[in-house]
């Protein structure tokens, strides 16, 4: 009789932690977007500006080889990257492998994304998504690019300038009719300024989103190294 009421005692335990595991399961289902990774399924983009000072400072105190965009030509704002998201979440290397990067392409890009290490590993990570060649992808971000000016008094910064991430938002804001609060955000990294994040739709037109929200800098105050030759 103990030996059938334990098997039967022990069946119910079984049975209870498959069905913790399929609800498990199911809720991380549910939370992963059920286009995942099909390329040009997405719901918007998110124009990703790099402040170049901030990470030439950074990679300095990493060591390591000499970065492309550290040296001769100054930079202020670079383009990191324009990313597919969706509401939830983002897809990423939804081709495996990537379909090859023309090099004149990369070598067209250097003006906005002077790394190429840079410009194939966001071909490979984000191109691959926006269900665009090569060719029309990187087109794609040179056209959101050129529909964002970035503000005046970061054009040349030729000494290190203490703000606060919300007082870099005003001013993309301002100099950007249309931007919003809620279609941009600022990220940071230790006490630097790292990204500036603009939510775009696929036309490129700004657009509302709280996916960019959640990565946002928390600090109060973050320092703008100066321009590099600036």
């Amino acid at each position: 009789m103990f030996h059938s009421r334990l098997h039967s005692f022990s069946r119910l335990v079984i049975s209870l932690t498959l069905a913790a595991g399929l609800i498990a399961l199911a809720g991380g289902a549910k939370a992963q977007d059920k286009r995942q990774n099909a390329p040009g399924e997405f719901d918007f983009y998110v124009l990703s500006l790099s402040w170049s000072p901030s990470f030439c400072e950074e990679a300095t105190e990493r060591g390591g080889r000499p970065q492309m965009q550290c040296s001769g030509r100054p930079y202020a704002f670079v383009v990191h990257g324009l990313w597919p998201q969706y509401e939830n979440g983002f897809p990423e290397y939804c081709q495996r492998p990537a379909p090859r990067l023309n090099r004149n392409i990369v070598s067209a890009m250097l003006d906005l994304m002077p790394a190429p290490g840079l410009i194939f590993n966001e071909w490979d990570k984000h191109g691959t998504c926006s269900g665009l060649d090569g060719r029309n992808y990187f087109e794609t971000i040179r056209k959101a690019r050129a529909a964002i000016k970035i503000p005046a008094e970061y054009l040349d910064l030729s000494q290190a300038k203490t703000v606060a991430p919300g007082e870099v938002e005003e001013a993309f804001i301002k100099a950007n009719p249309g931007l919003s609060t809620a279609a941009v955000s600022v990220t940071c990294n230790r006490t630097r300024l790292s990204e500036v994040r603009i939510c775009l739709s696929k036309d490129l037109q700004f657009r509302a989103c709280e996916e960019i929200e959640r990565r946002a800098c928390r600090r109060d105050q973050v320092t703008m190294p100066p321009i590099r030759g600036g």
